[in-house]
């Protein structure tokens, strides 16, 4: 665990955890917070960054992109935005070679469920439109965001849709029942959250459906014909078991699952780069795994399963 990591635990327990206790959310106060105190990184020497869309921003490299990732970011659905989490597109990105599309999709209270789902397919089958082929196109995002991108896999895999070359799931937060075992056996070891908050959360996104549609919680999905999926969680996660169960049930799918379970790191603890070293590390490996599933030349390996 590098001296980093420690320092970026400290902070999200004194600064963020407290706010997790409180018995109701504050929707403003997060998205003020989210707005005030983000690390925007520069845009990369001869990048282009194009925020006219106002449907999300484009990060487009200076020589021809290996593959377009669209990526959906986290913030329980109700607060962040595709500037908060430049650290992880802008990472990603560059070490991918790859153009990145992150969706500025609609946030609960005032729109709820479908309305992030409806945005990110939307999202996806603009790409298509666009003649981006399939097999070039990652969908990723990271706790809410990365349950987004499961479901959206699910919602497009039901529809008949051509499905993306793979998915990368940053902590993804599958379960909105909170049922997963890590929910009690966390609870206190996690540095950002108290268990207590997800139920309100999820309450929030949810308005009258049910946690249990697979397009909400992904978990309760069937995961048979979808891509290779890489996921990246910390071991003293709330979401721990968010990840495990998907890697369970979708490798018992056959479907291809890296799972990587990282020590001692805050949730979400890619968006610490390029700071922590560990953060810079799981880009890379994310980018690794992006690149190989958007080439013509990949190979079938085996599932893995690390412990970073």
């Amino acid at each position: 665990m590098s001296w980093q990591s420690t320092l970026a635990c400290s902070v999200v327990r004194m600064r963020m955890r407290p706010y997790s206790a409180k018995s109701q959310l504050d929707v403003e106060l997060a998205r003020s917070y989210a707005s005030r105190r983000i690390w925007s990184p520069r845009v990369p020497k001869g990048w282009r960054l194009d925020t006219r869309d106002t449907s999300g921003e484009w990060l487009t490299p200076p020589t021809n992109p290996r593959a377009t990732i669209l990526y959906l970011h986290g913030g329980g659905y109700y607060f962040c935005s595709p500037r908060s989490h430049r650290a992880i597109t802008f990472g990603l990105a560059t070490r991918a070679n790859a153009r990145v599309f992150s969706l500025d999709y609609r946030l609960a209270p005032e729109h709820r469920f479908p309305a992030a789902l409806d945005d990110s397919v939307a999202a996806y089958r603009r790409l298509l439109e666009d003649g981006v082929p399939a097999h070039s196109i990652v969908i990723a995002g990271d706790s809410a965001g990365g349950g987004l991108a499961l479901a959206t896999l699910l919602a497009l895999r039901d529809v008949g849709d051509p499905l993306p070359a793979a998915a990368v799931l940053l902590s993804p937060w599958t379960d909105l029942t909170g049922s997963g075992e890590s929910m009690r056996t966390n609870d206190g070891r996690d540095p950002m959250y108290h268990a207590s908050v997800f139920p309100r959360v999820a309450a929030q996104y949810l308005g009258p459906t049910d946690a249990r549609h697979p397009y909400a919680s992904p978990i309760f999905g069937e995961f048979e014909r979808l891509p290779p999926l890489l996921i990246q969680v910390g071991d003293t996660e709330l979401l721990l078991d968010d990840s495990t169960r998907v890697a369970t049930k979708a490798r018992a799918a056959g479907v291809r699952v890296e799972l990587e379970i990282w020590r001692n790191v805050p949730h979400i603890f890619q968006i610490w780069a390029p700071f922590m070293p560990e953060a810079r590390d799981a880009l890379s490996r994310a980018a690794t795994f992006i690149d190989a599933a958007t080439s013509a030349l990949r190979t079938h390996l085996p599932p893995i399963t690390s412990i970073v």
